[in-house]
């Protein structure tokens, strides 16, 4: 357990991030909302739920009597349940290759709107990628900083999707400092530049306190149609693994509209925290129902799992 819970704090060593070089305490506690109060103890897990009718969308009135939790096939006692529209730690990644050139204001608009959309108390940091990592922006909840930061780099080269997830990942885990954490992944093409791979982007994803990861698929339609269902399916499996969703628009007149749906989705999730029986390490899966039987029609997303 400890060797993964460590994963998050290593990895950007090894990659260079020169700011998790500069924090070498962690950083201070912040009060959470009523209900919500993680402490990350052993034993203890935090699980944000979304949970979606047949047509996508949120459901928000559920009490905490209509789930079910289960760890490795054995329910679980939730021991703290909350709904409130708590702020998170959120992390923007937006592809920043050379084919993305003819999308970018559209893009870039529909990310601020991201933001103006979530919740005022949100810390918000934003990356910028093609086949290097730009924080473009660290944590902030101004406007004006981010849209400074979209602005900065022209759109060039290829596509390291996965190192920059593992990268921002971190970056996310160590210094986010909200219970709940998130990324948003925009990008139009597969990765053909990392020096990590889709395997170990999942299985960063498995440690017990991964972020949640939403993204939105730009399809390239001059990459091929095989390159484009590779594309769809890895984004896909990133989104499903944390408890995300994946979302691939007909058009980019479609972006502003879902980036504005993830904030509000992000805003309507429940979190509930359970104290797990099931003990030993390894990898832990993770099941949330919606128990009440006259509600068979929705659907609870979350994260598949975790290795202790």
């Amino acid at each position: 357990m400890l060797l993964r819970a460590r994963f998050w704090l290593i990895l950007p060593l090894l990659l260079g991030c020169p700011g998790l070089l500069r924090a070498q305490q962690p950083p201070p506690a912040v009060p959470q909302p009523p209900g919500l109060v993680f402490r990350a103890d052993v034993g203890e897990v935090l699980v944000q739920v979304s949970v979606l009718d047949r047509k996508g969308r949120s459901v928000n009135d559920l009490p905490a009597s209509d789930f079910a939790v289960y760890e490795n096939n054995v329910r679980q006692t939730v021991e703290s349940f909350s709904h409130a529209d708590s702020p998170v730690s959120v992390g923007i990644i937006v592809d920043n290759s050379a084919s993305m050139a003819p999308r970018r204001l559209q893009v870039d608009q529909a990310a601020l709107n991201f933001v103006r959309t979530s919740n005022p108390g949100d810390e918000v940091f934003l990356v910028k990628f093609n086949d290097e990592y730009h924080l473009a922006a660290p944590f902030t909840n101004d406007i004006a900083a981010l849209e400074r930061g979209l602005g900065e780099l022209e759109p060039s080269s290829s596509t390291a999707l996965y190192d920059t997830l593992l990268r921002a990942g971190a970056y996310l885990m160590h210094d986010g400092k909200r219970a709940k954490k998130v990324l948003l992944v925009i990008s139009d093409g597969a990765d053909d530049s990392s020096t990590h791979d889709l395997g170990q982007v999942l299985t960063s994803l498995q440690a017990r306190d991964a972020p949640m990861i939403y993204c939105i698929g730009l399809a390239d339609k001059e990459d091929g149609r095989t390159l484009e269902k590779e594309s769809e399916e890895a984004l896909r499996q990133i989104a499903v693994t944390s408890g995300g969703v994946a979302y691939f628009p007909k058009g980019l007149r479609d972006v502003d509209a879902i980036t504005r749906k993830v904030a509000q989705d992000i805003r309507l999730q429940y979190s509930l925290i359970y104290r797990s029986n099931q003990p030993g390490p390894g990898y832990h899966a993770i099941r949330v129902e919606v128990a009440d039987p006259h509600q068979k029609h929705l659907v609870a997303h979350t994260r598949r799992g975790y290795v202790r």
